[in-house]
């Protein structure tokens, strides 16, 4: 009876999962954006050549993805993005020797969260819900 009660809130967990995931790609990608110059210089560091191609790239995924997170907007497009961007962050960290503990963990449960939304899509308190199925 307890765990059906709880049922009831599982679209409202959606919304605050999807936002809370939002605002920390819009927090890492915004500073990418204002200084794209920093940011390329940061991706030809890292071995990501040309550094202005990837680092823009990374910046407006994060930023716009986040962005289209928060109000749930093509959603599953956005998640799809993030995910494809936490996989190699998470790769590359491993490459570079970095364990799961103080290395790659965090990305991998922003990956583990984009693929839900990936699969799942927005939830009904969502523009995703409101534009394309009409209510």
């Amino acid at each position: 009876m307890f765990i059906q009660f709880l049922t009831y809130y599982a679209e409202w967990t959606y919304l605050i999962l999807r936002v809370v995931l939002g605002l920390l790609f819009v927090a890492h990608g915004w500073p990418k954006l204002k200084s794209l110059k920093t940011n390329a210089s940061h991706f030809e560091a890292m071995g990501f050549k040309p550094g202005n191609f990837w680092g823009t790239i990374v910046a407006v995924v994060e930023t716009v993805g986040g962005l289209a997170l928060i109000l749930g907007l093509y959603t599953q497009v956005a998640a799809v993005l993030i995910a494809i961007n936490m996989s190699v962050a998470a790769v590359w960290k491993g490459k570079r020797g970095q364990g799961f503990v103080g290395g790659y963990e965090f990305d991998l449960i922003l990956l583990t969260v984009a693929l839900v939304f990936a699969t799942v899509g927005a939830g009904v308190y969502s523009l995703d819900f409101y534009w394309f199925f009409g209510y």
